[in-house]
């Protein structure tokens, strides 16, 4: 390579690198101060955002966050969302893993029709099947039933989940399998014990997007909730609007100890997410 070209490539190189620190800063700006208003609005009193919506608290006013954290009905919504979230990450991540792994190892007609099948459901919006999903849990006795809700839910992450998990699965080496076979393992004891193990960063991350997917549903919830008692947090904080409409501080305080669950939840596990959708991708 001659030195010119390399003179080229370094200018290409140099050009490019401050437009993805401006693109990087608008994405970060665009997604983080909304979030930092609103957690900033909760320690400022309804009169101060109306003096001046985009000052900052003074004096920090404790009241807001205080008064929320006291309350039950905030950790009662908390409750309701994280039993119906780990029940759908649960249901979602077993039965995917065991459908990803027949779809992964085993040769059978109609095998990549049945794979398409769940890529299908990627672009099957959950609000298209609200309707039919509610008249079918009315049938089954299952409505103000938080089990209801999580079974529904999981459904809806199966895709994704098998989608991911499969090539993932499917690029362990087959002589791991006729290994196990060999010092009698069946096939159910090498998914257990070997394939399951080793797909551990695939299945942290279709964990971790079943459970915030689940964490911000919202409509389904709407229509299977009628009892306050079962309200899951998105509905506690639609609850809690329209009943201090008037109060925009303590909305936004109340708007922002709602997000940290997830948010706190999904930035831990980010490492995990990437690294889990990097290994799909390679499979």
């Amino acid at each position: 390579m001659t030195l010119p070209a390399l003179r080229v490539r370094g200018s290409h190189r140099s050009r490019g690198t401050p437009v993805a620190y401006i693109a990087a800063i608008l994405v970060v700006g665009v997604t983080l101060v909304p979030m930092v208003y609103v957690f900033l609005g909760g320690f400022r009193t309804t009169a101060q955002i109306n003096a001046d919506p985009a000052g900052l608290p003074s004096p920090w006013v404790l009241d807001n966050y205080l008064a929320i954290l006291t309350a039950g009905s905030f950790w009662r919504f908390l409750g309701n969302s994280a039993l119906i979230a780990a029940v759908a990450t649960v249901l979602a991540v077993a039965l995917g893993s065991m459908a990803a792994f027949a779809l992964s190892r085993y040769s059978f007609k109609g095998r990549d029709a049945l794979y398409g099948l769940f890529t299908l459901g990627l672009l099957f919006p959950i609000g298209v099947a609200t309707l039919p999903l509610y008249l079918m849990l009315r049938q089954l006795d299952m409505l103000e039933n938080p089990f209801g809700v999580a079974i529904a839910e999981a459904a809806f992450s199966l895709p994704v989940t098998i989608v991911i998990l499969r090539p993932f699965m499917r690029a362990i080496p087959g002589e791991l399998e006729e290994a196990a076979v060999l010092d009698g393992a069946t096939r159910l004891g090498f998914f257990w014990r070997i394939l399951l193990p080793l797909s551990a960063p695939a299945l942290t991350t279709v964990a971790v997007l079943a459970f915030v997917t689940s964490w911000n549903a919202y409509l389904l919830p709407l229509l299977v909730f009628n009892e306050p008692q079962n309200f899951t947090l998105p509905l506690g904080v639609a609850t809690f609007q329209s009943q201090y409409t008037q109060d925009t501080a303590r909305v936004l305080a109340f708007t922002a100890l709602s997000m940290l669950p997830a948010l706190g939840f999904f930035v831990l596990a980010e490492r995990r997410i990437v690294g889990g959708l990097t290994g799909s991708v390679k499979g």
